[in-house]
């Protein structure tokens, strides 16, 4: 990203149950926040999209069955350039974690082919945001963290 992220302008955190009815809550709720900056619809649509894949991950893959907490937390930064704002949004859960995170973002790869699962959502969350980290590790849950800039 090319403008230094310089301050924070506003934030929220929320924790919700890890069921597969709080993931168009969890768009709802990205999509609440960022309306507070001049987005496009397809920035819009993006970025819900990508929320999307990562709660849908954190649920499917994290829990595995199970059920367990998801956090979401949103942060809008402003730039350098006094107009550019930067959305960052981390989707954590504490579930069984990733062994091998670039395997996990192989196209196509998924550990529950049985799900029929395609093996897309990491690719369809870097097509869509500008940067997209991933912090895991085995018994010890996942934090995706993806910024785009509005």
């Amino acid at each position: 990203m090319s403008n230094k992220i310089h301050s924070i302008l506003n934030e929220v955190k929320l924790d919700f149950l890890g069921i597969s009815q709080n993931e168009s809550f969890a768009r709802g709720v990205v999509a609440n926040f960022v309306s507070q900056c001049d987005v496009t619809i397809e920035q819009l649509s993006d970025i819900k999209t990508a929320v999307s894949e990562a709660v849908t991950n954190a649920i499917v893959h994290g829990y595995k069955g199970t059920t367990g907490m998801v956090t979401l937390a949103c942060r809008l930064y402003s730039s350098n350039d006094r107009f550019t704002k930067t959305l960052e949004i981390a989707i954590s859960d504490n579930g069984i974690g990733i062994s091998n995170v670039e395997k996990a973002r192989e196209p196509l790869f998924t550990t529950q082919p049985e799900m029929e699962r395609s093996g897309m959502g990491f690719t369809v969350m870097e097509t869509f945001m500008d940067d997209v980290t991933v912090r895991s590790a085995p018994k010890c849950g996942c934090i995706v963290t993806m910024r785009k800039t509005l």
